[in-house]
Formats: structure tokens, sequence, C-alpha cells
């Protein structure tokens, strides 16, 4: 009698362990999933901004070349001054990267261990 209930109960553990189990993958497969799409869509919209903005970047640095050219008599210096803005504008976000680290690890550990 007793051998018989023994055998029951591990019976019902192994089968509760098993959906545990199965379940334990099932939520980390979604979890991953979730933190893959995430990536993927975030990436896609940065890269959509990116093809709106370049080109206006281009055309407005374009417009201000010219303008400034014409305000210094010499289209080459408007186009030199706007090169000069841009270096300056890259070395700025060249020393300020390792600041952007922090702010991007909050942002996607709160995507990666969010347990909604």
């Amino acid at each position: 009698m007793a051998f018989e209930d023994i055998k029951k109960n591990l019976s019902e553990v192994d089968g509760e362990v098993r959906a545990y189990i199965e379940n334990s993958i099932a939520f980390y497969k979604l979890k991953s999933f979730k933190v893959f799409m995430k990536g993927v869509t975030s990436f896609s919209k940065i890269l959509l901004l990116a093809f709106i903005v370049l080109p206006l970047i281009i055309i407005l640095a374009m417009a201000a070349g010219f303008g400034l050219g014409i305000l210094l008599n010499s289209v080459f210096y408007g186009f030199l001054v706007v090169a000069a803005i841009f270096i300056v504008a890259l070395l700025i976000v060249y020393f300020l990267r390792n600041r952007i680290d922090k702010p991007l690890l909050k942002i996607f550990s709160k995507y990666y261990f969010d347990e909604k």
C-alpha cells in the first residue's frame, strides 16, 4: 500500500517537474523573442530615421555653405566653415561617447529585465 502511494507521488512529481521545465523553456523563448524584437524594431526605427534625416542634413549643409559663401564672398570659405562645424560636432560626440554608454545600458536593461 505505501509502495503504491510513493510510486503515485513520484509519478505526480515527475509530471510536475516536466511541466515546470517545459513552462520555463517556453518562458525563456518568449523572453528572448521579446528582447530580440525590441532590438530589431529599435534598429529599424533608427535606420528609417537616418534615411529621412541624412538627406535633410545634406541639403541644409549645402544651403548653409552657399549662404555663408555669399556672406563671405567666397563659396569655398562658406563650405569650409560648414565643414569645420561638422568636425567640431564630431569631436564633441567622440569625446562624450563614454557618457552615452550608461543611458543606453539603462534603456536596454529595462527591455531585457522587464518582468511584464
